[in-house]
């Protein structure tokens, strides 16, 4: 399914090699500021091509791809991972990230948690 044509929308391809669920997830990331080629912040409608640098922040780390295929439609695990080659660090475990777990009964969340939960997220 690779593209005749020398770009692809940015959203459309972080969906087709499933670095997000949905193809709204990475519109929604593009205008977020959590999507970035080759160190620009770009909008859904940008063109992607073969040799670009894609970060995507997910969940408290960044994905760096590099492009070496252009698609379009959504396929398979194994001719996703064909498209890119992956140049970001291992995931850190999950505890390290630091879930937000809160002990039971503690009350609601106050604005200095909400705070300390973005930062670990990968916000402002």
């Amino acid at each position: 399914m690779a593209s005749e044509t020398g770009t692809v929308r940015v959203d459309s391809w972080v969906w087709s090699v499933r670095l997000a669920k949905t193809r709204s997830a990475a519109a929604a990331a593009c205008r977020a500021g959590h999507v970035r080629i080759n160190g620009e912040r770009v909008k859904p409608a940008q063109a992607v091509r073969i040799g670009d640098e894609v970060r995507v922040r997910q969940e408290g780390w960044e994905r760096v791809v590099i492009v070496s295929q252009l698609i379009r439609k959504r396929v398979g695990a194994a001719p996703a991972a064909e498209a890119y080659v992956d140049k970001s660090a291992p995931r850190p475990p999950r505890e390290v990230m630091g879930a937000g777990i809160r002990d039971r009964g503690t009350g609601r969340p106050t604005k200095r948690d909400r705070r300390e939960w973005e930062q670990l997220r990968g916000g402002l």
